[in-house]
């Protein structure tokens, strides 16, 4: 049986670099906290933890030390509320986060209505949300557009995880009803090159495995690509959730794995496939 992994898998730059910062500032020995998990990725977060950092729910958790903003980013007026409090404030966003960030901004400055289109209880979107606006509308879908449209000049930004087509599906409902429409298209790069990856690799090979957190938003949108293209499509977060019944009769395997799945994840789940025969 072979393995196949997909062209892009795996970690992104913005996890990455999240990760490093967060390491750096727990080998100072002062109490280091993260605003919710890091990344979503349980067993990464678990290994934070074992280094000394640990996840605090609510700012009123973290009485001292350091504060490391989550790469979902966060409402900017709990950075604010973090140093009046006197905790040193590592900011971790993903710089393609950042990016929507400004774009909402943007549009809420030139007087757009803006439109998120996203998961409307994902952390990311919620961020998002705080800059361009509470009044911001958030759809996951054009089924969840409302009638009439919160104005007539629409601007729209995406959850960096999102995929093409449900951006393309949204926009193509508003259009008609909209006298001027302005898109960012903030969907991360790394998000974009997986996803055509994925699909791609799908198509190729008998059964598809997707490896990553069951509660990250990138992860769940390659499971659900794969899946359009190959009902064999397996998603697990550890090598230890394998069946072997999944590989019977299949030659070729595709491997990928999410933008907040670690190398090392991904690579006991290969080795585990190929040690099935």
């Amino acid at each position: 049986m072979q393995v196949r992994v997909a062209r892009h898998a795996g970690v992104c730059y913005g996890v990455e670099r999240a990760l490093e910062l967060a390491e750096d500032v727990a080998t100072t020995g002062a109490p280091v906290h993260t605003l919710g998990p890091l990344i979503h990725n349980p067993q990464a977060v678990a290994a934070l933890r074992g280094q000394g950092v640990e996840v605090a729910e609510t700012l009123e958790d973290v009485c001292d030390g350091t504060l490391v903003i989550r790469t979902h980013g966060v409402d900017p007026a709990i950075i604010d509320a973090a140093r009046e409090k006197g905790l040193d404030v590592v900011d971790a966003t993903c710089p393609f986060v950042s990016k929507a960030h400004d774009a909402a901004r943007l549009l809420i400055d030139e007087g757009y209505s803006v439109i998120v289109v996203g998961e409307a209880d994902h952390p990311e979107v919620e961020g998002i949300r705080a800059h361009a606006g509470h009044e911001a509308l958030i759809v996951e879908s054009a089924a969840e557009l409302p009638s009439p449209l919160p104005g007539r000049r629409i601007g729209i930004v995406v959850q960096t995880t999102q995929s093409a087509e449900r951006l393309e599906e949204v926009v193509a409902a508003i259009l008609p009803r909209a006298a001027e429409l302005r898109i960012f298209n903030t969907i991360c790069s790394a998000t974009a090159q997986r996803q055509r990856s994925a699909e791609e690799l799908a198509r190729d090979v008998d059964v598809m495995v997707v490896v990553g957190g069951r509660n990250s938003g990138n992860t769940a949108r390659l499971v659900e690509i794969c899946a359009t293209v190959n009902a064999r499509t397996h998603h697990v977060e550890t090598a230890d959730e394998l069946d072997p019944t999944w590989f019977e009769g299949a030659a070729l395997v595709g491997v990928t794995a999410g933008a907040s799945t670690p190398d090392r994840q991904m690579a006991d789940v290969i080795e585990a496939i190929e040690s099935l025969g």
